[in-house]
């Protein structure tokens, strides 16, 4: 049965790899009935694990969602990956959900990609709450995480749950807005008891704490703050709820997720002060494509949706996660795709439990759902019920792939196989990238790492039973001139019994700006030069231009002025004119100051401060230039601009060289001219290539 939106919450459960976001899933659905067991991670059985590669490598690679319900409300669970290599995963959750809960170890506080999250959270002023996991464990101590977080963060932090305990010593939770005690027993779940007597300082301390906090939720709060220096229950619930929905208040938990510790807390919390989706608004596209956040969940009762994840299972095929926007979706709801111009019913409409499909009669606005082989659906898709709606939701924006391979599988069938495993791959991980380089001659496909790359080789090769052969992909680089060459004349001659071929070309060519590509203007007077043939010069100039000059990679922003030339009645052609062209050229070319140019990319490098000087030193090494540096507390973001051919292995060195705690983020920016020894030996390079490809 359908769900009133008043009644959903859309919880993204994020953080660091190891926090323990599935074990804590594990016990919320414990707690709320839909599962009779809370497995551990290490048994390969849990819900949001159901995948081989998950359940074989023990950890989270997919983002899984998970509907159930407490007392009352619906919540639907995105869990997401903590590794980098799966970042797009948590994006879509990002994207989907109206609040985030951000898991952090209670020994080692916010890590590496805790803070990447967190700054994806804050471009998108995601309301986010805060579980410190783990207070079980030897070294716990969520007081030493909480200053840490405020440290790196500087967010208004406000705990609502304090440890009874730590490590060995950890019993429970205390709730500061209820005043209640909670203990976990064997069984993972928890039982009201009595605030321990030696912690009522504490409890007092902490709580003035939280109203303090929940005060700056609320403009009226915090002047009744300020007049009666306290504020009742209700406000302090008030005051979090609002303050949450603004971002301007951070609710921070305790627990033990492995012990169903603080669950009881958390789960109440999130039922009664989660953002609901209506009141929230979605990014759309406008027609000239800028972005507005402007489109209220909600507000109307057409149809809409969105796609914003994409799987293929064995049995039940292509399964399309969707976000209803507005309206409800029923089995029978007309929906179309308008860029695919593709319009269909969904026949069946799911809730999950991991794997598990249930189904349904409809789905509200701001409810989160799946359809089966629905042909309209697609990744990022918008969903129209109206054929006239404009309306098109802002797709997802996923970082561009930080390590790429050149693949091969030896024979016709092994690659016809192998490319259409990894196409379909594409349609499920956005983050995943095919393409074929025209110029290189090499299939590449890019992803977020390495391990994320040989996870889907490694798949593709089981299923397929094929041999695939990796290498590093083939840097494409560009040539160009640095001068004007003056004139440059050629005359192309042929004499073969009948109709002979003459076409004389005299052009001069300059460097235009970077980025222009070309330019090509015709000064001929007097009619030397018919204007039939200057089309046939234009194709034997951009012949030239494709085939390179120095070491056969395409020449790029050369601007070209046509001077002069001559023609025969009888024996000028367009051919004619074509080769005179790529002769005068080759001539042009020679007096120009031809150069390589190198592809840069800007990296942003994500370090522990004890790494930081192997950092500089490799990324000048590398030939980069340290744009700058940004201090995060115990890490340290590093930007730099740094040439591609120096990056290829750059994801397997830098966990090399940082223990496997550092991370990166990469983009293409522009090109540089490549002189020296360097050019030297990428001229060579290609001169031998096409000596080998000529005898082969």
């Amino acid at each position: 049965m359908s769900v009133d939106p008043k009644d959903i919450r859309n919880v993204a459960v994020v953080g660091h790899n190891g926090t323990g976001k599935t074990s804590l899933v594990e016990s919320m659905l414990y707690y709320t009935g839909a599962i009779a067991k809370a497995e551990a991670v290490a048994g390969g059985k849990t819900i949001s694990d159901f995948t081989e590669e998950e359940i074989a490598r023990k950890i989270s690679v997919h983002t899984a969602l998970a509907s159930t319900e407490w007392m009352g409300k619906r919540i639907n669970i995105l869990d997401t990956p903590g590794t980098a290599d799966f970042i797009g995963e948590a994006i879509c959750s990002f994207r989907t959900t109206e609040a985030a809960l951000m898991l952090v170890d209670a020994r080692d506080g916010a890590q590496i990609e805790t803070i990447k999250l967190w700054r994806r959270l804050d471009t998108r002023n995601k309301p986010r709450a805060v579980f410190i996991n783990k207070m079980d464990k030897e070294r716990a101590n969520s007081r030493d995480v909480l200053d840490n977080l405020t440290e790196e963060f500087h967010s208004n932090f406000a705990p609502v749950t304090i440890p009874i305990g730590y490590a060995e010593e950890f019993k429970g939770v205390i709730n500061l807005i209820e005043n209640q005690a909670y203990k976990f027993n064997a069984n993972g779940k928890e039982e009201i008891i009595p605030i321990p007597e030696d912690m009522a300082e504490t409890v007092e301390q902490y709580r003035e704490e939280l109203i303090e906090k929940a005060a700056e939720g609320a403009d009226d709060l915090i002047e009744k703050y300020f007049e009666e220096g306290t504020l009742n229950d209700d406000d302090i619930r008030r005051g979090l709820r609002e303050g949450l929905a603004r971002n301007s208040v951070v609710p921070v938990f305790v627990g033990a997720s492995e012990k169903g510790a603080g669950i009881t807390s958390l789960l109440n919390f999130i039922r009664n002060n989660f953002p609901i989706p209506t009141g929230t608004f979605e990014y759309i596209l406008k027609e000239d494509g800028t972005e507005e956040r402007n489109y209220p969940i909600g507000g109307k009762d057409v149809p809409e949706a969105y796609v914003f994840k994409t799987t293929i299972d064995q049995f039940s095929g292509k399964l399309s996660y969707i976000k209803v926007v507005n309206g409800t979706i029923t089995p029978d709801t007309d929906l179309s795709n308008p860029e695919l111009g593709k319009r269909g019913k969904p026949g069946k409409i799911y809730r999950a439990l991991g794997k598990k499909l249930i189904e349904i009669d409809a789905l509200n606005a701001g409810d989160i759902g799946i359809v089966a082989k629905f042909d309209p659906a697609a990744t990022n898709a918008t969903l129209l019920n109206d054929p006239n709606s404009k309306i098109k939701f802002r797709p997802l924006k996923l970082p561009q792939p930080i390590y790429e391979l050149a693949i091969s599988a030896g024979d016709k069938k092994s690659e016809d196989k192998m490319n259409d495993a990894l196409h379909k791959i594409t349609e499920e991980d956005l983050t995943f990238e095919m393409k074929y380089n025209e110029e290189t001659k090499q299939s590449i496909i890019g992803g977020m790492g390495e391990l994320h790359i040989n996870m889907i080789l490694d798949k593709v090769k089981e299923k397929q039973k094929i041999d695939i052969k990796t290498k590093m992909p083939k840097i494409a680089y560009r040539e160009t001139i640095t001068k004007k060459s003056g004139l440059a004349e050629y005359s192309h001659k042929k004499q073969s019994g009948g109709h002979g071929q003459f076409g004389r070309v005299v052009i001069e060519i300059f460097p235009i700006e970077r980025g222009q590509y070309y330019s090509f203007e015709n000064l001929v007077k007097g009619g030397a030069i018919s204007k039939g043939y200057v089309p046939g010069i234009e194709k034997g100039i951009h012949e030239k231009m494709e085939e390179g000059y120095l070491a056969g990679y395409p020449l790029v922003d050369i601007g070209v002025n046509l001077i002069d030339g001559k023609e025969h009645p009888v024996d000028s052609s367009e051919m004619a004119f074509k080769l005179a062209a790529k002769g005068a050229m080759d001539i042009a070319l020679s007096k120009a100051g031809a150069v390589l140019l190198e592809p840069y990319c800007k990296l942003e490098v994500f370090v522990d401060q004890d790494y930081l000087g192997s950092i500089l030193s490799d990324l000048s090494g590398r030939r980069g230039r340290v744009l700058g540096q940004e201090d995060m507390g115990h890490l340290t973001s590093v930007k730099a601009e740094v040439p591609m051919a120096e990056l290829r292995s750059y994801a397997i060195d830098l966990k090399s060289m940082t223990q496997g705690s550092g991370s990166f983020e990469l983009e293409f920016d522009h090109y540089e001219t490549l002189n020296g020894t360097l050019a030297e030996d990428v001229i060579a390079e290609a001169k031998r290539e096409k000596e080998e490809a000529e005898k082969a």
